[in-house]
């Protein structure tokens, strides 16, 4: 199986931690030069140090920028012209609250931060994989796109909106080198998760425990996703061996949606 990404280059958003970063150093060792982004240079300096810690030959540059904003992804663009591989990782639960005291505000800002960041760059970079008939877009979903969450109800419809975004754009890809899919991600001990849980005072395995149980009770596996069962899935899918996966929602999120398909 040919996952060999040497001679490739990728841009992963978010990647200065958590998920994102997962997927950089997944990519990087199979060969990619990657490029790491977060909202500040020390941050992403900082992912690139983690990462060398463990892929010393691993080819990695710096893409700072705040890709959830227009001139953030401006600023992205300017330092980044042309990638074969883009992993639209960036987003997030902007607000944990009832739905009937979400504002327009804060549905703005999940739109601008989970849909129209990798709206804005997958349009940004899709040309030149076109006219090379090659490339990769992979957007980063969740199964609170299939499953809506009631505590952030905004968060699981954008994350919907990303899954139909990803197949409508794979829809003007017809006989085409590129492909375009999503990446549905289950609960994973990330950055934002982790806070969460450090904040309740129980231990990672309490925590953990009590929230597949009351929170995601159909969960097959019992237990959070990891970061590297989401970058192996992403690294796959980016890869020449899945040339002929195209337009779809790839779930990496432990049988919690109750569905086969």
């Amino acid at each position: 199986m040919n996952v060999d990404l040497t001679g490739k280059s990728a841009l992963v958003t978010g990647s200065s931690a958590g998920i994102g970063q997962g997927i950089a150093a997944a990519l990087a060792a199979q060969g990619a030069l990657v490029w790491i982004n977060g909202r500040t240079r020390e941050r992403v300096d900082a992912s690139i140090a983690a990462i060398r810690r463990a892929q010393p030959q691993a080819k990695l540059q710096a893409a700072p920028g705040d890709a959830t904003a227009e001139q953030g992804v401006s600023q992205v663009t300017a330092a980044v012209p042309s990638v074969d591989i883009l992993v639209n990782n960036v987003g997030g639960v902007n607000a944990i609250r009832p739905f009937e005291e979400l504002t327009d505000a804060d549905w703005r800002q999940a739109f601008e931060q989970n849909v129209l960041s990798g709206v804005r760059l997958t349009r940004h970079y899709l040309p030149a994989m076109r006219q090379r008939n090659w490339g990769r877009v992979v957007f980063i979903s969740s199964e609170s796109g299939v499953q809506i969450p009631a505590e952030f109800v905004q968060y699981g419809a954008m994350k919907a909106a990303v899954i139909a975004t990803a197949r409508g754009i794979a829809e003007t890809l017809l006989s085409s080198g590129v492909t375009v899919n999503s990446v549905l991600a289950g609960p994973t001990l990330s950055e934002v998760l982790s806070k969460v849980q450090a904040a309740s005072g129980k231990s990672v395995a309490d925590y953990e425990r009590e929230f597949i149980m009351q929170r995601r009770s159909t969960s097959l596996i019992r237990r959070f996703t990891t970061i590297e069962e989401v970058a192996s899935m992403v690294a796959y899918v980016c890869s020449p061996a899945a040339s002929a996966t195209h337009g779809a929602a790839l779930r990496v999120e432990g049988g919690i949606v109750k569905s086969a398909f």
